[in-house]
């Protein structure tokens, strides 16, 4: 326990130092395997003019370009605050094996950082969002599926 409280207190000191250093919002992540940091991010969004520069979607891209694969079976994910919507959608596509969180959501909410309406939105129908959601070209947006299912050396994922 005692190691993962020590993880737990680096990606908070990484949330800690974003915010100190005008980063963006007072998130971090680190990414562990074998019980050694492999990947590190802190927020990003503002100083990057990136909405996707989250501290765990940039701990994960390090811990990939690190480990060289796009998956992270056998490593955890310590972050400061729990995970976002779209954090948690990079956890699983990563296929990290735990995360360990600090802050809940609701945390994150009371102090500005609300993701109860991307929440709400997956949860509707498509033609029920607030954003339209128009499809167009169906027919032709199947040709690259079926190029991938032709393509003998594909790397699956």
């Amino acid at each position: 326990m005692e190691e993962h409280l020590s993880f737990i207190e680096q990606a908070i000191s990484l949330a800690i130092e974003g915010v100190n250093k005008g980063n963006g919002g007072p998130f971090g992540a680190i990414v562990v395997k074998n019980g050694q940091i492999v990947g590190k991010g802190n927020n990003s969004v503002t100083s990057n003019n990136d909405p996707t520069a989250h501290a765990e979607v940039i701990a994960i891209r390090d811990a990939c370009k690190t480990l060289g694969t796009f998956q992270l079976n056998g490593c955890v994910l310590y972050t400061s605050c729990e995970p976002c919507p779209m954090c948690l959608g990079a956890i699983y596509w990563a296929r990290l094996d735990r995360v360990y969180y600090s802050a809940t959501r609701h945390v994150a909410s009371h102090h500005g950082f609300d993701d109860s309406l991307i929440y709400e939105e997956v949860a509707r129908p498509i033609n029920q969002r607030k954003i339209d959601f128009v499809q167009l070209a169906a027919e032709n947006g199947i040709k690259p599926f079926s190029l991938w299912r032709q393509k003998e050396d594909k790397i699956k994922y």
